[in-house]
């Protein structure tokens, strides 16, 4: 009897386990590691993510999501920038 509440124990943490680890790898993040300063037409964004140091990379960024799926790294404190961030955000409303 006691060796199948331990069976079963075990594969109760097996589970929680392989649970974990998959939702663990499917939030993966993606990290700049350097900016290009080059305008991008505000029209070929289709969204952004905010990139902070030390929330698991190393450089504050903005990464533009293009409507082709290309993701450029640029400087987050760039005023173009910001006015493509205004630009989808107003998309988005």
């Amino acid at each position: 009897m006691a060796s199948t509440g331990h069976a079963k124990l075990f594969f109760c943490i097996l589970f929680i386990t392989c649970c974990c680890t998959a939702s663990a790898a499917q939030t993966q993040k993606v990290c700049c590691f350097s900016v290009r300063n080059q305008r991008v037409p505000r029209r070929t964004i289709a969204d952004y993510e905010r990139q902070i140091s030390g929330h698991g990379c190393s450089i504050d960024a903005i990464i533009l999501l293009t409507s082709h799926g290309r993701k450029i790294c640029v400087p987050a404190d760039e005023p173009w920038v910001q006015n493509v961030m205004k630009y989808v955000d107003a998309l988005k409303e």
